[in-house]
C-alpha cells in the first residue's frame, strides 16, 4: 500500500502523522510513504530525515492524495481539504465527528473508511490513542490557566501557588480521566488547591490514592458543581464521553457565579465542549476571550502548540495500530480486530460508530452488519 503523510493545514497545527522511524518500519513491510513537503517541519523533523527512512517527497498536496492509498494524518481534514480525497480511501486520524456534522457528511459522501484515533478502544476500556494528547492537554490547560491568571493577561492577578501568608489559586476540574489527572498533577505540583469531580466513585477512590488525600474528591452532581465552579479561579472542562458529544455540565449561570478574572479552560472543546458560555471554538492565534467577566480558552488543538513533546508522543502509539491496519483487508480488521473496529467511525457511505451517530442524528450501522 502507499501511505500518505500530508502536511497539516489546520491554525497553528505544527504535529506531524509520522516520524522517520515510523516511515522506516512502514516501507520495512514493503509498503510505500510519501511526504509532503515541509509536513515535519514544526515538529522539527526535515524532509531529508524522511527521505533517509526511505520516503519520497512531493510537493504537490493533491498529487499525494490522489496517490495515496491512505492518508494519515493528527487532525480531521478540514473543508479545504476534502476535494483532496477520492472516493473509498482510507483515512487515520483524530476525527472528532461527534461535533462536526459537515465532516461526517463529508466522509460519507466520498464513502471513507474513517479510523479514528479516539474512538479505538482496549478490552479494558482504554483510549491508548487519546492518552498521550490527554497527557498533553492535561498539564498544558494548567500552563495556560496560570498565564491567563495574570493580570496583564486579563486574570485576577493571581500566582497557583501563593506564597506563604497569601492562599494558593483554587482550581476547579471536572473530570478525572487522563485529562483531568494530568491537570491535577500540575496543578498540584504548582502548589494549588485542588479540587476533582467526576461520576464515578471507583475514580474518585483512586484518584484520593494517589494524591494521598492532597487534593479534594467530589461526586460530579450538579449541585457539587455549581458550588465548586462558583469558588473556582480556574476552571478545567475535562470530560469525555467516547466518540460522543461531550455533555454540557457547566451552565451560564453557574459561570455568572465566578468572580471577575477568573478563567476556564475547556479541553473537551473538540468533542463540542462541556461549559455553556463556550460558544465558538477559538485558535492559537486568538485563544480566548471574556464573557460575563471570565476568560474563556477553547483551542481544539491545544497538543498542537508544543508539536515535538505532542508528536513523538501520539506517534509513538499510533504506529502500532496503522501496522495492524495495513498488515489486513478492512474487511478482515472489522471482523478479526476489535479495538480497530471500535475506532472505525465511517465504512462504505455509513456511520459505523455508535456514539457518533447518536450525537449527529444519524442511523447507526454495525460494520460487521455492512460486510456479511
Amino acid at each position: 500500500m502507499i501511505v500518505g503523510l500530508p502536511k497539516e493545514i489546520k491554525n497553528n497545527e505544527n504535529r506531524v502523522a509520522l516520524v522517520p522511524d515510523g516511515v522506516y518500519e512502514i516501507i520495512r513491510m514493503g509498503h510505500q510513504v510519501i511526504v509532503e513537503a515541509g509536513a515535519g517541519l514544526g515538529s522539527g523533523i526535515m524532509d531529508e530525515d524522511y527521505v533517509k527512512s526511505g520516503a519520497r517527497i512531493l510537493t504537490d498536496k493533491k498529487a499525494l492524495f490522489d496517490e495515496a492509498d491512505i492518508i494519515v494524518k493528527v487532525k480531521e481534514p478540514i473543508p479545504s481539504e476534502y476535494d483532496c480525497f477520492h472516493e473509498g480511501q482510507t483515512l487515520f486520524t483524530y476525527l472528532h465527528l461527534a461535533a462536526d456534522k459537515e465532516q461526517a457528511e463529508f466522509l460519507r459522501a466520498k464513502k471513507i473508511t474513517a479510523f479514528a484515533y479516539e474512538t479505538i478502544q482496549t478490552e479494558d476500556g482504554d483510549l491508548p490513542l487519546l492518552s498521550p494528547m490527554s497527557e498533553v492537554a492535561g498539564r498544558m490547560s494548567i500552563q495556560i490557566g496560570a498565564a491567563l491568571l495574570q493580570k496583564n493577561n486579563g486574570g485576577k492577578g493571581i500566582l497557583m501557588g501563593g506564597v506563604p501568608g497569601v492562599a494558593p489559586a483554587e482550581v476547579v476540574i471536572i473530570g478525572g480521566g487522563s485529562v483531568g489527572l494530568n491537570a491535577a498533577k500540575m496543578a498540584s505540583w504548582m502548589g494549588a488547591r485542588v479540587t476533582v469531580l467526576d461520576i464515578s466513585r471507583k475514580r474518585l477512590m483512586y484518584l484520593d490514592d494517589i494524591f494521598g488525600g492532597k487534593i479534594t474528591t467530589l461526586m460530579s452532581t450538579a449541585y457539587n458543581i455549581a458550588a465548586s465552579v462558583g469558588k473556582a479561579d480556574l476552571l478545567i472542562g475535562a470530560v469525555l464521553v467516547p466518540g460522543a458529544k461531550a455533555p454540557c455540565l457547566v451552565t451560564e449561570n453557574m459561570v455568572k457565579s465566578m468572580a471577575p478574572g477568573s478563567v476556564i479552560v475547556d479541553v473537551a472543546i473538540d468533542q463540542g465542549g462541556s461549559i455553556e458560555t463556550i460558544d465558538q471554538v477559538t485558535t492559537h492565534e486568538n485563544p480566548y476571550y471574556e464573557k460575563h467577566g471570565v476568560l474563556h480558552y477553547a483551542v481544539a488543538n491545544m497538543p498542537g502548540a508544543v508539536p515535538h513533546t505532542s508528536t513523538y508522543a501520539l506517534t509513538g502509539m499510533t504506529i502500532q495500530y496503522l501496522k495492524r491496519i495495513l498488515s489486513a483487508e478492512t474487511e478482515t480488521i472489522i471482523t478479526q480486530d476489535k479495538e480497530l473496529r471500535l475506532g472505525l467511525n465511517t465504512y462504505k457511505g455509513y456511520v459505523t460508530n455508535e456514539g457518533v451517530a447518536e450525537a449527529l442524528g444519524y442511523d447507526y450501522v454495525d460494520a460487521l452488519s455492512i460486510i456479511k
